[in-house]
């Protein structure tokens, strides 16, 4: 009892602590707190930041948009009325304009594919030994895509052409993957307006990773088909008829979208200029070979009509008609001034429609 006693009552012999020196002392004896904290220098590599979501882009686009658009609306009117004409217009019209189309998308990727030569090889297979078989490959392709069939949101895959190959590596990085990543963003975007959405997919394709030889035109032809995704008589939205400028890939949102619509604007007027000129020249062609009869001249009006270059076994396997009934034709139109010889061979001889 006494040695507990003595226990309890030691403290109260002790000093108090009146002054900081002896509070700064009386920490020094309680050993068991830990000691003070010292920064120490940070030798370690910084780790992985954050990456914003990859639908963060749209905001940029969206702020875009708003930017301009009062200029997006006129390119958006333009467009609904090339959209009305074709629907209105036949049928041949929109694979005049897509083969024109696909022939300035080859020249803005360095295929530099003309429109005689790829209508050669789109109506019959043919080539000159000049020609890169995959760069006619490429454009051909441009073409079947901008004259119909499936747009690319229903299936991407499909409709470039491309597939993972069966026996790919597990660590390879799969072409649906990256095809899924875009489309994704372009389902997010769809608030924004077509044409829009149509430049940013464009602007997008290669940060997707979907690009490789050839990409600029598998994107524009892409982008194309995203622009009229509501048209029934424009299958596609022109980009390069009036030049390359709106495929130009360089500076801010903003400054992309104003070149777009630039591009876009130019190229409809072209391609509303390229069917009056067409316009004129059937009801001229009508006139002229009213007097005419049986099938053969209307057909040949028709392929024409079509194709910017047309010669005599094009026209033969597109009309049914004889051979000797489309020589014929041929040179009562020649004569007629609807149509003139371009080649000036004796063989291999091809005509287009006199557009005066």
């Amino acid at each position: 009892m006494n040695t507990r006693a003595s226990i309890l009552t030691d403290g109260y012999d002790d000093p108090l602590i009146t002054t900081e020196e002896d509070a700064e002392a009386h920490e020094k004896d309680l050993w068991f707190l830990p000691g003070p904290f010292e920064e120490e220098p940070d030798d370690l590599p910084p780790g992985p930041r954050a990456e914003p979501p990859d639908t963060a882009v749209i905001e940029d686009w969206a702020k875009a948009e708003g930017v301009h658009a009062a200029r997006l609306a006129k390119v958006a009117g333009r467009l609904g009325a090339l959209d009305d004409r074709l629907l209105r217009g036949p049928e041949g019209w929109r694979h005049r304009l897509a083969l024109v189309e696909a022939a300035a998308l080859s020249w803005v990727a360095g295929d530099r594919v003309s429109t005689d030569r790829l209508a050669l090889w789109v109506s019959m297979r043919l080539s000159g030994a000049q020609d890169d078989p995959n760069a006619l490959a490429r454009v051909g392709w441009a073409v079947r895509r901008l004259t119909g069939g499936p747009g690319p949101m229903a299936d991407l895959a499909a409709f470039l052409d491309r597939r993972d190959p069966e026996n790919i590596e597990d660590s390879a990085e799969r072409f649906e993957d990256r095809a899924g990543g875009w489309l994704d963003v372009m389902a997010a975007a769809k608030g924004l307006h077509p044409i829009t959405r149509a430049c940013m997919g464009y602007h997008l394709w290669s940060l997707a990773g979907l690009g490789r030889h050839g990409d600029q035109i598998e994107a524009a032809v892409t982008a194309s088909r995203i622009a009229t995704s509501d048209g029934s008589g424009a299958i596609f939205a022109p980009l390069a008829m009036a030049g390359a400028g709106g495929l130009r890939v360089s500076g801010l949102p903003p400054e992309r979208l104003a070149r777009w619509l630039d591009g876009m604007n130019s190229a409809i007027l072209t391609a509303m200029r390229t069917l009056d000129d067409i316009e004129v020249w059937i009801g001229r062609a009508e006139n002229v070979m009213a007097q005419l009869s049986g099938r053969t001249p209307v057909a040949l009006r028709k392929v024409f009509t079509e194709w910017p270059l047309v010669s005599a076994p094009m026209a033969e396997a597109m009309t049914g008609a004889s051979r000797a009934a489309i020589q014929r034709n041929l040179a009562w139109m020649e004569s007629s001034g609807l149509i003139r010889e371009v080649t000036g061979n004796g063989r291999y001889r091809m005509w287009k429609a006199d557009l005066i």
